[in-house]
């Protein structure tokens, strides 16, 4: 806790200092088309690049949490200067250079092969595509060349999702939200549904909070000094370990049952504005 002189002479405590922002990339800190420099508006916007510019001058590290591939989130994070970054939501955490697998004992080898591959051996991904013939698809293309989680688009309930994973003895696998895919109707996929979400196919015990858990953890950091901004269900879930959690504006705009998960939570803010705006919001704010 830091202390400041008041007016009148008498010590007065402030907040503490924000030591890491973890903020998910598309939805968040990308704006549409997954581009750190355009706003909610498709216009030209600096207001991304700034937060991770206030970032630095307050000396706060950030760390990029997301579902996509090592790989990409590896690019990411080397745009930005980040020293640690988390893939696959949550599935992998790298940090300064030292990969960490958050998949409870499910780990690549040469026997066999990647978690992915272990996974799709399993039968699991198969058999949810089964169930929900015309509600579920395979993500493509970037469902392709993944280390962990099998990507998925649709709208099925996670529930019976969940019940058949059980039911078939895969209980150690989960299907995850990962938020609404606003692509979908101009891209024309999957028309004949409503919405269009994105699904992984992950461990049951990985996720984004456990993976931003570990992180705070080996960084000493304390919870209240530690940010997070997303925009899905999953992201939602760091809301449990970071100090507050910033939902995009976007998110509610997408999603509005999202706005029924946010009491769950006593730790979280809606930003008033969405994508790297409302990054910039949470950044400043804090």
């Amino acid at each position: 806790m830091l202390l400041a002189v008041d007016g009148i002479g008498a010590l007065a405590t402030v907040a503490p200092a924000m030591r890491c922002l973890y903020v998910d990339l598309d939805g968040t800190l990308l704006g549409p088309d997954a581009s750190l420099l355009t706003g909610p508006d498709g216009r030209f916007s600096l207001l991304a690049a700034r937060a991770l510019e206030a970032c630095a001058r307050a000396n706060a590290e950030v760390v990029i949490y997301s579902g996509r591939k090592q790989s990409s989130v590896f690019e990411a994070a080397r745009l930005i200067g980040a020293r640690s970054y988390i893939f696959e939501l949550g599935c992998g955490l790298m940090l300064d250079g030292e990969l960490q697998w958050l998949t409870d004992g499910i780990e690549p080898s040469e026997e066999r092969g990647t978690i992915f591959d272990q996974i799709e051996a399993s039968g699991a991904p198969a058999l949810l595509l089964e169930r929900f013939p015309g509600r579920l698809e395979p993500h493509t293309p970037w469902a392709a060349l993944r280390d962990v989680s099998h990507l998925f688009r649709g709208d099925v309930p996670l529930d019976e999702a969940a019940a058949l994973l059980e039911e078939a003895g895969l209980g150690w696998l989960r299907l995850v939200d990962n938020g609404v895919i606003i692509e979908a109707r101009r891209l024309g996929i999957m028309p004949s549904l409503e919405i269009v979400r994105a699904y992984h196919l992950i461990p049951a015990g990985s996720s984004k909070a456990r993976a931003v858990a570990r992180h705070m953890q080996a960084r000493a950091y304390p919870r209240s000094e530690c940010i997070a901004a997303g925009d899905s269900r999953e992201d939602l879930e760091t809301a449990e370990v970071v100090g507050t959690f910033w939902l995009m504006a976007n998110a509610l705009e997408r999603d509005p049952a999202l706005a029924d998960e946010v009491g769950r939570f006593r730790s979280v803010r809606v930003a008033s504005e969405g994508y790297g705006a409302g990054v910039y919001e949470a950044v400043v704010t804090t």
